[in-house]
C-alpha cells in the first residue's frame, strides 16, 4: 500500500508541474513586450461609454457623466469639471495629462497633500489622489511654479496638471471621499 500512495502522489505532484509549466507559457507568450510601460484598455470600463459631446461648447459637461456632486474628468478632451450637488457645473479647465491615464468609471478621493514633489520631480501643491495604475498613482496637481508642460514620454507619471488657480478651486472642492468620474 505505501508503494502505491507513493507513485499516486508523485504521480499528482507530476500532474501539477506540467499544469504550472503549461500555465506559465501560456502567461508569457500573452504578456506585453514592454511591461514598464502602462496601457489602457481600448475597452472602457463598464457603464461607460464615449461621452456625446456638444461640439458648439466644447466646455459643455459631458453628458452621461453621472448627476450630483462630482470631479469629471474627459482623458479624450483633456478638461475637469467640478459640478455642485444640484448637477450645475461650478468651475471648467482644461489639464495637462501624465503619461499614464486611468480608464474610464467611477473613482472616489484617496489622499491629497498640500504640496510635495511629483513623480517628474517638479514641485507641486494641492495634489488630489484618486486611482492607480500599474503602481503610478494618478491625482491632479498643480506645479509651483506655474508650468502646465506636457511629462516626458519616457516616464511613467500620474500627475494631472492644473493652473495654480484650478488646483486652488480643485483643494477646495475634492476633499477625500469626494466622487471622481472619468470619462473617455
Amino acid at each position: 500500500m505505501v508503494s502505491s500512495s507513493a507513485g499516486i502522489v508523485t504521480g499528482l505532484t507530476a500532474a501539477a508541474l506540467v499544469t504550472i509549466g503549461v500555465l506559465g507559457h501560456q502567461a508569457s507568450t500573452a504578456a506585453p513586450a514592454d511591461p514598464g510601460r502602462a496601457r489602457v484598455s481600448a475597452t472602457p470600463a463598464p457603464g461607460a461609454s464615449k461621452a456625446p459631446r456638444d461640439r458648439r461648447h466644447p466646455d459643455a459637461l459631458p453628458a452621461g457623466s453621472g448627476r450630483g456632486e462630482r470631479v469629471v474628468y474627459s482623458v479624450d478632451d483633456d478638461r475637469v469639471w467640478l459640478v455642485d450637488p444640484g448637477n450645475k457645473v461650478r468651475r471648467t479647465f482644461e489639464v495637462t495629462p501624465g503619461t499614464v491615464e486611468p480608464a474610464p468609471g467611477t473613482y472616489s478621493v484617496t489622499s491629497r497633500s498640500k504640496r510635495v514633489t511629483g513623480s517628474d520631480g517638479v514641485p507641486v501643491e494641492h495634489v488630489v489622489r484618486f486611482a492607480g495604475v500599474g503602481g503610478v498613482t494618478i491625482g491632479f496637481s498643480a506645479a509651483v511654479d506655474g508650468s502646465t508642460a506636457k511629462p516626458d514620454p519616457g516616464r511613467r507619471t500620474g500627475g494631472i496638471r492644473e493652473t495654480r488657480a484650478d488646483g486652488d478651486a480643485m483643494w477646495r472642492f475634492a476633499t477625500i471621499g469626494q466622487r471622481v468620474v472619468v470619462v473617455p
